[in-house]
Formats: C-alpha cells, structure tokens, sequence
C-alpha cells in the first residue's frame, strides 16, 4: 500500500523530465499513475469484501511506538477508487484545459502531490500517519487554489482556506493526541474496536470536539463553509477534483472513520444533525444567489456535505446506507458538472451564467453531460442521485433525534438544489442564442472523456444500483457503522413518503429555477445581512490581527539588541526564577574544594568581564573580552575538558581578530543610553548571573536524585557507538540529529553568504 501511496510523490519529483520527454502527452503518461491505483484498489476488492480489511504496517519509529501502518477496508476502499478513478480523469481533463499553459508542469506536480496525500489520508491506520497526509493535502491544496499565482484574488482566496483548514488541522492534531491518551495506542483500528471505552472516558467531549474541529474546517461545514466557494479561484481541474470529490470529503472520511467508536453519543448526533442541517440548507440557499456557473456548483457542494454530515449524526443502518450512496452520486455528478463548467469556460470565454444561452448546438455533447449530470444533482428518477436522494429521505423521516426539523430542512434543501440544478443544465444551453468574449465550440475529446464517463456512470448505477451496492457499498457502509449492513439498492423505492417528498421538491425546484432572476432580486434585498456572515467574521478576525501585530511589532522589535536581550533575560529570570523558588526552593549546601590555579583564573576571567564593561576604549574593551575568553578556555581545561580548551580558544581568537579588523572602521564611542537605562541593564545582568548560580547550586545539592547522564554515555560509548572518543560518539551517534541539524544550518548559512558575495561580483561587473 505505500508503494501506491508515495509512487504518486516520486512521480510529481519526475515531472519536470517526463514533461521535456513527453510534451504535450504528460498528462496521458501521468494518468496512467492513478488509473494503475485504481485497477489495484479493483483487484484487491473482493480480498477486502471478503475479510472486512487489508492492513499494512512498517516501523517508523519503534522507541515512541509510531509506524506507518495502513488500513484497506469498504470505506477506504471507496474513497480510493473516487480518488483514483477521478484522478485518473482529472489529469486527462486538464492536459486539454491547461494545454499550452506554462505552468502546466507545476500543476501535475502539484496535483499528483495532492493525490498521493488524499490517498494516504484515507488508507492510513496510524494516527501521526493520518496527519501528516493530512496537513500535506492542505498544503497541497493551498499551491493549487493559488496556482495562478499573479492574480491577487486566487493568492487571497488560497490563504484564507490555508489558514482555515490549518487551524482546523490544530485541533485535530490535539484530538489525535488524546485519543491516543484515552486508548492508548496510535493504531485507528484498535482504538476503535474498543469505542465503548472512548465514549465512557472523562475526556470524551473535549477529544470529539477537536476531532469534529478539524473535520468541520476540511469539510466546509458551518460557520467554516464560506472558503470552499472561494477556493473557486482555482483552476476547473483543481476545483473538480479537490473540491468535489477530494479534499472536502477528508473531513467527511474522518467523521465516517471515527464513527463505530465514538457515534452514537447525544453530543455526536446533536452536533452532527444540527451543523450538518444548516450546512446543507446555507450551502443551497447561497447556490441559487450567485450567476457564476462555479459558485453555483461549489455551494451545493457545501450542500452535499452537510448532507452526509447530518447522515452520520443520524446513525443506524438505513442512514449509513444512504450516506454511503449520497458520497458517490455527489462524486460522480459533482466531478461531471465541474468539468462541464470548465468546458464552457474554456470554450465561451465567461463564467457567468447570465451571459450564457443557446449553446447546445454548438456544444451538444457537453449539453448532454450537463443534462443527465444535473438531473442525478437534481435527483430526478432514473439517474443514481435520484436513488441516493430516496435513501436520503427515508433516513431523515427515521432519526431518531430532531426528526420534525431534520425532515423541513431536508426538504427545503432538496427544493433549492433542484432549482441550483435547472440553472446549471437548462440556462446556459437553452434559450437564444448569445454572444460570448469567444466563439462557442465543442470542447476536445481529452475534456470530453471525464464528463461522459461519470455522467454516464450515474445513468448506469440509476438502472442498474445493485452492481455497486451489492459489494462496494455495502462494505463501505459496514464499516461506517461499524457492524454488517446489507445494502439492497434499486431504482423505485414505491410510492411513499419520500417519494412525494421527492417529487414536491422537483416541482417547487423547476418554479424556482424559472423565476430564479426575480428570486435573486428578492434575495438581492437582503445582501446587506447576508453580507455579514461568517466570512465578515473572518476578515475583521485578520484585521485584528494586523492591528495586534504591528502594535506589538512597535513594542517588541524596536530595532536594538540590547532591548531584545533585556526581554530575553527578564523572561527567563522572571518565568525559571519563579518556578525556582516557588516549586524546589534553592539549595545552597555546598563544599568549596578548589586549588589556588582555580581561583586566580576564576578572579581574573570575572575582573576582565567587569573591566570590558567599564572601558571607553573599544581596544581596551576587546582586549578584556579576550581575556576572558581565555580564561574562560583554562577553566575548561583545569577541569580536564581539553576538546572544550581547544574549540573556545579558536573561537575567541577568532573572534579578537574579526573585532580588531572592523574596529577602524566603526564611528568612536558614544552615549547611547542614560543613567538610568544603564542602571537598569546592571540590574538585569546581575538578577541573570545569580539566578544562574542558583541553578546550578541546586543542581549539584540535589544531584542525588537523579543518575548522571556522563555514566551512560561512558558505559555505551563503545559497545553502541564503537568509539573510544566519547565526544565523538555523541556528536555523532548519540546526538546526531542535533549535529546534522547544525550543519544543516551552517550549510545553509555558507550558501547565503555565497549568495550574496555572487550578486554583489555581479553588481559590480553591471555597466
């Protein structure tokens, strides 16, 4: 399974070569990466409906009980056939929608970087492993919402759903810490299988509030949702697959996850039915406000998630079951009508649908696919949404909770989706004929293939449910609720509540969709409220943050190293000063064992230190900091620390001579600070150094209580290390973490100075 997982990232550190190889066939050759997923996912099938679950692990770090484990089951099985299958799509549908685009190599890097982390996301079994894939698809979405990076809409909107999707991934982050606190493993599914001891646990609530915090900011659900339909900004191919079939599901994954062990409770199923119903009916609501044929789609894609937000707080079988079929008609109709919307975008020059009409006979294959996509949006018997919204409403008319208000707002939802669908399918196709910024035309075949191919999967699966009930779902709906659940799926449910449900909303939908202008002029009255919304919200919270920084700015970063240090020392002294005294008590029992070398290089380093403080002369000065140095080098070496000795010695000559060097070149001495100030500076100077001497006062008193850590690095120098120099051996081995990360930064340090040596030869070589 990480072969599959990560061969994505390989491939996206390839493209650069692939695409000079390749040209204009990159996307084809690409796209061959997730269609060869999808066919393992299609031949692993009947393993995972067989035994329940395929599962993989390899260590990652054994000492803190992490590794890279992998779960293949229904659930993830389904996601990563979407992901894959559309995937595989999506690339082809962008190698025409980008063509000739010169970034298009950036976007395949990009979007199979994003593909491979969703992937992780919904097969891993390990909690750190789960957020790493996690945090990697928001930030591989944030590159992509702000692909077209020079325009400042697309780089404003990326980071509003960076920051939003980031800070959700916080809280998530906290939840995963304790849910392993309460369970006591990393592993999702043994956590899981003990769900009874999750929900009974004191720190059930905060935990399901994180987790729900994270889920509730990736899935766009209320009061979060108003950075999906800005994501729009993004290119077609990125808005078809990340937000419609992809990213915004991962919330809707985590929830599905975590349903078995912690569903169930009053405050999941309260939480759930009532985020997710206002989810669904704001997101259909916002649809039909908007002309843009994007912003339509992508708010009743906010709708569709509070659809099966409020499916998993309902609970029981008949609501996994439409969940589960809900998830896939919305992928396959979704994935279809965004292409459509990218088609005519690319085709016509516009994105309004206002400026759209008459266009099915210049484009009557993408008209087609519109058609049939938007009547399985629309849920309109025989297209598979149409089977999905039935089980929908028969799951709401049997919650057990809130039923009376669960079953008004789903029916209010449906009507205004269905008028969402009859203005993306019937205005921009029907009607006279008008004229675009471009000459409208048939879309190529590589931007024909996605909508003809989920278009005419939902028509498929509306005949035809059983071929992915009987299996797929059914497995997928088994382990959402965490028992065995049959699915039996078929077209005509009979004549009963739903179906009139269905049928008031199909005609109440048409009524609104034909007098959509004047519903958007009545809606056109209250912009003033609806324009103080969340999103408001969101902006005055990012001006105030503005504000607090650049007053703090003021404050902390005036520009003088001796402020910064004084904040630096009055903090430790105040914060370990405090937690000194307040909680140990100074210990100040100690013997004096020292030999007269000692005390003459002690008094001397100390009286250099108080004599580079006091000279006016910058040579004087320097002189005494070296004789410090120095003297600071023999304490080293008097207590047999010769490696020590020898590396202060190079650095304070070092040091002396840099000093000296640039001496003449520095302005004379003068009165930068009062009195007062230098009162002050005395003050904290020496609050620091008897704090210090403090410490380590204590430290030696209480030395008994804990094992000296020299003993260690003596006894496993050479038997774990196989060195005799135990300096070395830590360096090396026993921090070599640290080490690298020193060298990472002098490297790093090394390559500016390059840098900037480089530009200032190249300056003076300039005419």
């Amino acid at each position: 399974m990480q072969i599959a997982v990560l061969t994505g990232f390989v491939l996206a550190i390839l493209v650069p070569f692939l695409s000079r190889w390749c040209g204009s066939r990159t996307g084809m050759v690409l796209a061959l990466y997730p269609a060869a997923v999808a066919l393992w996912l299609v031949s692993l099938a009947p393993a995972v409906l067989q035994s329940g679950g395929i599962y993989f692990e390899q260590a990652w770090a054994p000492s803190l009980g992490l590794s890279l484990s992998f779960w293949l089951d229904g659930l993830s099985l389904l996601f990563g056939l979407l992901i894959s299958g559309i995937g595989t799509l999506i690339i082809l549908y962008a190698s025409g929608y980008l063509h000739g685009h010169p970034q298009i190599a950036r976007f395949y890097v990009l979007i199979l970087s994003f593909m491979s982390s969703m992937l992780g996301v919904v097969m891993a079994d390990g909690l750190m492993t789960l957020f790493v894939f996690w945090e990697l698809t928001s930030i591989t979405s944030y590159m992509l919402i702000g692909f077209n990076h020079e325009d400042a809409a697309a780089r404003k909107s990326a980071l509003q759903g960076l920051l939003v999707t980031f800070t959700g991934g916080l809280a998530l982050l906290s939840g995963l810490i304790l849910l392993n606190v309460v369970g006591g493993s990393w592993s999702l599914q043994t956590l899981l299988d003990d769900g009874e001891a999750l929900r009974e646990h004191a720190l059930y609530l905060p935990m399901l509030l994180c987790l729900l915090g994270g889920a509730f900011t990736k899935s766009a659900q209320f009061p979060f949702h108003f950075w999906l339909p800005n994501a729009m900004a993004a290119p077609t191919p990125v808005s078809a697959y990340l937000h419609s079939a992809t990213m915004v599901k991962a919330g809707i994954y985590l929830m599905a996850r975590l349903q078995p062990g912690l569903g169930g409770t009053e405050v999941w199923m309260t939480l759930l039915c009532i985020v997710g119903a206002i989810t669904m009916v704001v997101g259909a609501f916002l649809a039909i406000r908007f002309t843009g044929i994007k912003k339509v789609l992508a708010y009743s894609t906010v709708m569709a998630l509070g659809t099966l937000t409020m499916l998993l707080g309902i609970g029981g079988e008949a609501a996994m079951i439409a969940f589960v079929s809900f998830l896939t008609a919305h992928s396959l109709y979704k994935g279809a009508l965004f292409m459509v919307a990218g088609a005519l975008d690319h085709e016509t020059g516009t994105k309004d649908i206002d400026e759209m009409g008459g266009l099915r006979r210049a484009m009557p294959v993408t008209a087609l696919c519109a058609f049939v996509a938007a009547l399985s949006l629309g849920g309109v018997i025989p297209l598979f949404g149409f089977v999905a919204k039935e089980l929908m409403f028969e799951a709401v008319l049997d919650a057990p909770r809130f039923t009376g208000f669960l079953i008004g707002m789903s029916l209010l939802a449906s009507v205004l989706v269905v008028a969402a669908a009859g203005i993306v399918a019937l205005r921009p196709f029907f009607g006279a004929l008008k004229t675009t910024p471009k000459t409208p035309h048939e879309a190529p075949l590589s931007m024909l293939a996605g909508p003809c191919v989920l278009a005419g999967l939902s028509l498929l699966l509306g005949f035809m449910p059983w071929l992915a009930g009987d299996g797929l779902l059914s497995a997928a709906a088994s382990a959402v609720a965490g028992s065995e659940v049959v699915t039996d799926l078929y077209l005509w449910h009979g004549i009963n509540t739903a179906l009139m449900m269905s049928m008031f909303s199909l005609c109440i939908g048409l009524l609104v969709c034909w007098r959509w202008p004047d519903v958007r002029g009545v809606i056109h009255r209250f912009s003033p409220v609806l324009d103080r919304g969340p999103e408001a919200g969101y902006w005055k919270l990012m001006d105030l943050l503005v504000r607090v920084s650049e007053w703090q700015t003021r404050l902390l970063q005036s520009g003088y190293m001796r402020n910064y240090l004084i904040l630096t020392l009055l903090s430790f002294v105040g914060l370990t000063g405090y937690t000194l005294l307040a909680r140990h008590g100074p210990v100040l029992e100690f013997e004096l064992d020292v030999r007269l070398q000692e005390v003459v290089v002690a008094l001397v380093t100390a009286a250099s230190a108080v004599v580079a403080c006091m000279m006016r002369s910058r040579l004087a000065a320097v002189a005494a900091a070296g004789v410090m140095g120095f003297g600071i080098a023999l304490i080293f070496l008097l207590f047999s620390a010769p490696d020590l000795a020898i590396t202060q010695l190079l650095i304070e000559t070092l040091t002396v001579i840099l000093l000296i060097l640039v001496l003449f070149r520095m302005p004379q001495f003068s009165s930068l600070s009062t009195p007062m100030e230098r009162v002050r500076d005395m003050l904290v100077a020496v609050g620091t150094g008897v704090l210090m001497t403090l410490l380590i006062l204590t430290i030696l008193g209480q030395g008994h209580l804990f094992t000296s850590i020299s003993e260690y690095m003596i006894d496993n120098s050479e038997p774990l290390g196989h060195g005799h120099n135990i300096v070395n051996v830590i360096l090396v081995d026993f921090r070599a973490l640290d080490t690298l990360g020193e060298i990472f930064v002098l490297s790093l340090a090394a390559i500016g100075v390059l840098a900037m040596l480089r530009l200032q030869a190249k300056e003076k070589k300039a005419p």
